[in-house]
């Protein structure tokens, strides 16, 4: 439903757009190539532009698209009607009214995510298997593997799939060639706490609360107060000293915010 939204919106938001611009309607395709590099210049402006109205109507802004055409096609002939000083300050008061905006906007949503958090954990906590460390971390062993237990300054090798709990999934390294590998330490919290559980081999399912990954900053595709649920298989575990190369690129669910 919300991708759904997401195009109607769009849709809408491009039609408002072409009225505005139904002076250039009559224009032919471009042919030549300059026609065509001309016309991407425009569109790629145009793109921007559009970006940018979405963006701010979103978070409940005002536009008049009468004025953001007059205001584009003034600016092409060097015309305009306010000085640059002026258009500045006035961007700059607009900019902080966005930004006081998309910051009550994010606490709405990060007050909606503690609250589904929490009936969520607490409905997981009743589970079948689930325990329920001091920190709050839940966790439920889906297969247990044999050695030694991760430090956390050691580099453990994993395949893990994060998603949030409404099922979305905000990464899934599963797939790939070869797991992902990165210092225990460096990754949030309920992670750092629940692979240190692990032996290699084992694959587990951890439940994290918000307070033990991202909290009210959220990151990424990660909103504020998210809780996540992470299917994570730990393939190895490499000693200090054996870890002068490794990455952890594209980590969005596992590198710490710290």
């Amino acid at each position: 439903m919300k991708t759904t939204m997401f195009a109607l919106k769009k849709i809408a938001l491009s039609a408002t757009l072409a009225i505005g611009f139904a002076a250039a309607a009559h224009a032919a395709a471009p042919t030549t190539q300059l026609e065509k590099e001309s016309y991407s210049m425009g569109a790629t402006v145009g793109n921007y532009i559009a970006s940018q109205i979405y963006r701010q109507t979103e978070l409940g802004a005002k536009i008049d698209m009468n004025f953001v055409v007059q205001g584009f096609e003034a600016a092409l002939k060097g015309k305009a009607e306010l000085s640059d000083d002026d258009m500045l300050k006035i961007l700059n008061d607009r900019a902080e009214v966005l930004n006081k905006l998309e910051a009550d906007a994010k606490t709405k949503v990060a007050a909606a995510n503690l609250e589904a958090g929490k009936k969520f954990l607490a409905e997981n906590a009743k589970k079948k298997g689930v325990v329920t460390t001091a920190s709050g971390l839940q966790y439920e062993v889906l297969k247990e593997g044999k050695g030694e237990k991760p430090r956390v300054e050691d580099v453990v090798s994993v395949k893990y799939k994060g998603t949030l709990i409404d099922g979305t999934v905000f990464e899934d390294v599963t797939g790939e060639a070869e797991p992902a590998r990165f210092v225990l330490m460096s990754v949030i919290p309920g992670l750092e706490e629940g692979v240190a559980l692990m032996t290699p081999g084992s694959k587990y399912r951890f439940t994290i609360p918000a307070a033990l990954a991202y909290g009210p900053d959220g990151a990424g595709q990660i909103p504020p107060e998210s809780v996540l649920v992470f299917e994570l298989e730990l393939v190895k575990v490499d000693k200090v000293g054996a870890h002068q190369n490794f990455g952890n690129a594209n980590l969005k669910g596992m590198a710490s915010p710290h």
